[in-house]
């Protein structure tokens, strides 16, 4: 159950709770010490009286000292060096009488009686050296006497043995020590020393004004860091918590987490990565949808091509008309085939492409392996020829980051591309060249037609192909598909007619590595 509910609070609400349960059992412990520091602080005073009532004693046995207020003023005269570090000697006889009392020596008679609030008897074994603690509560409002305690004492279980009693006042903390005074087996009086021991209060007190002050300062400081807390990191913490679920629910309420990506802590860096992932996972399932849009409509034209033949086909007789029509179908069936195969490949390159990290890769030898394979396959089939030129100006390496299957995929679907569109002993041309502004080119110009179009950006969209003597021979993803990879490395891709000579000229420019 305990679990539960702290599993069920915020981070806020735990952070309090744990250290309410901490200060809690603190302040248990606090108050255990505090009971126990005062009977301390008394077992010491209370060991140095018994000490002077033991002394006193065996003098008024050795002295043979009647209790006689005649006897026992002199002997309380006499005997001064006994009560050092005392301020009240009292004695009484047998009957309870007043026979002596430092107080009255001065001719200075004061209140024997004062007010008490608390009353701890402590009973000293003298045999086995043994304590016994007791603690009485009095009404403030009665006043009690010495005499009145001394009967106490007799009627209880502990007579004959010393104990000591605490008087607090507004002013005074008085401890005091009675005990019965036996000679040769025979109780002739009772004795009791009185000291003031207000220290051992000051002692409390100054004990309780630092645990107060102590607990004052640590809950400011437990208010003070709750408040950082919440303000500088649950707070925004929440707030990405409400971002998340408005894009899991796909609310049109606008969410924006800029101030906490402008920070620059570890939230700051959360906060910007999450808002990386999400924008790409959007990206991503936005060009998706797009793209399965094109992909439906690409698909629609040649099912309507395959409809109409096939419906005709079962109309006519016409022996030519008939081989015509299957060819049709043929070619319907070869387009969808290609669509749907370049589509599916793309995809299969998307989810590798996520998984595959870059590194640094040297651009010259991408292009020289690229180039050996075209030249290996197309020389010998259709005399076309893939000439090579880098600019090395002194320069060695083409160094960039990038991944190194996908760079061949640019070029690889780039040289199809011009060949493609290149008459057979026609030559294409690469160049590899180091920008001044720290860039790298890599440029492939062919011999064929140029480009027809004035905007040469559309020829890099999704299933656009402008051959009508080709016309389904290809999907018109290949442009695409470089493009995507361009940009995957932060570079830029254009074309162009390769002015004033024939052909056509498509240039990628990638950033180099300092």
């Amino acid at each position: 159950m305990f679990s539960n509910l702290i599993k069920n609070l915020s981070i806020l609400k735990k952070f309090l709770f744990i250290n309410l349960i901490i200060f809690l059992i603190i302040g248990l412990f606090t108050l255990v010490y505090l009971n126990k520091i005062q009977p301390n602080l008394i077992k010491k005073k209370t060991s140095n009286h018994i000490k002077v009532i033991n002394n006193t004693i065996d003098h008024i046995d050795r002295l043979n000292i009647k209790f006689s207020e005649e006897d026992i003023r002199k002997f309380l005269f006499s005997t001064r060096f006994l009560f050092q570090n005392i301020d009240r000697v009292i004695l009484y006889d047998s009957e309870l009488n007043l026979v002596g009392d430092t107080d009255t020596l001065d001719l200075d008679p004061r209140s024997f009686s004062q007010r008490l609030d608390v009353v701890e008897f402590e009973t000293f074994l003298d045999d086995n050296n043994k304590k016994v603690l007791n603690t009485e509560k009095i009404n403030k409002e009665k006043n009690v006497s010495i005499s009145k305690k001394i009967e106490n004492y007799i009627n209880s279980k502990d007579y004959g043995k010393p104990f000591t009693f605490t008087q607090e006042n507004y002013n005074q903390f008085l401890l005091t020590t009675i005990k019965n005074v036996n000679i040769d087996g025979n109780n002739i009086g009772y004795l009791a020393i009185s000291e003031n021991a207000n220290e051992i209060r000051a002692l409390i007190d100054e004990r309780k004004g630092f645990i107060i002050r102590t607990a004052a300062f640590i809950g400011v400081v437990i208010f003070i860091f709750s408040f950082v807390l919440n303000r500088y990191f649950l707070k925004p913490i929440k707030n990405l918590v409400d971002y998340t679920i408005k894009i899991k629910e796909k609310s049109k309420e606008k969410t924006n987490i800029k101030t906490l990506i402008s920070r620059k802590d570890e939230l700051g860096t959360l906060s910007q990565s999450l808002d990386e992932m999400t924008n790409n996972l959007q990206n991503r399932v936005t060009t998706a949808e797009n793209f399965s849009t094109d992909l439906v409509h690409e698909i629609r034209n040649p099912l309507a091509s395959l409809k109409g033949a096939s419906e005709i086909l079962t109309d006519t007789s016409d022996k030519d008309q008939r081989i015509r029509l299957i060819k049709i179908l043929k070619h319907d069936v070869e387009r969808i085939e290609r669509l749907i195969t370049d589509y599916s490949q793309m995809l299969k390159d998307d989810v590798a492409i996520t998984k595959e990290k870059m590194r640094k890769i040297d651009l010259k030898d991408v292009v020289e392996t690229v180039v050996d394979d075209f030249n290996a396959i197309y020389f010998p089939k259709r005399g076309i020829e893939i000439k090579m030129d880098i600019n090395n100006n002194k320069i060695n390496k083409f160094e960039i980051n990038g991944i190194e299957n996908r760079l061949e995929q640019v070029l690889a679907n780039l040289l199809e591309n011009s060949i493609s569109f290149s008459e057979d002993n026609k030559n294409v041309y690469v160049n590899l060249k180091k920008n001044k502004d720290k860039t790298i080119s890599i440029i492939v110009i062919d011999e064929g037609l140029g480009f027809k179009e004035k905007d040469t950006n559309k020829i890099f969209k999704r299933f656009y192909s402008n051959r009508p003597d080709k016309f389904g021979q290809h999907s018109g993803l290949g442009l695409n598909i470089v493009k995507n990879l361009v940009d995957l490395h932060g570079g830029q891709i254009s074309a162009s007619n390769n002015h004033p000579k024939k052909g056509a000229k498509v240039e990628v420019i990638f950033p180099a590595i300092n």
